[in-house]
């Protein structure tokens, strides 16, 4: 049994990266979307499709990597808030990964975003992982 989804998410990517896999698949959930939509968006993964299979569904990632030297574009993934100590930033501590190289994903009382989106929206909320 998985008592952190989302670290498990992390996890598995993080796994199927440093592996050279090219296609990773997820149990699904609503937060798990909203954060693959995110990782898509700022050039993070290839591409993602949702599938509802079963009861729960799946998500199923294409990794990227560079092209010349076979890297993953994904260096780091980390779990930032965890079941057992929360982390919530204001609106006003947002954190700067690698001084903008990087992003937070920070739920929201308006949804899951990055720090940079919070910031400009004027919400804080909870630090769910740093991607860099």
């Amino acid at each position: 049994m998985v008592t952190d989804p989302i670290a498990d998410f992390l996890t598995r990517i993080r796994n199927a990266s440093s592996a050279g896999h090219r296609v990773v698949e997820i149990p699904a959930s609503n937060v798990k979307k909203e954060i693959t939509k995110i990782l898509f968006d700022q050039g993070y993964i290839l591409s993602y499709k949702f599938e509802d299979t079963s009861a729960q569904g799946s998500i199923k990632i294409a990794l990227k990597y560079d092209s010349v030297t076979k890297e993953p574009i994904i260096r780091k993934i980390e779990r930032v808030s965890k079941p057992g100590l929360r982390k919530y930033s204001g609106k006003d501590d947002l954190p700067r990964i690698l001084n903008g190289l990087g992003i937070a994903v920070v739920s929201t009382s308006h949804g899951v975003m990055t720090s940079k989106q919070a910031r400009k929206e004027n919400v804080g909320g909870e630090v769910l992982c740093y991607v860099y």
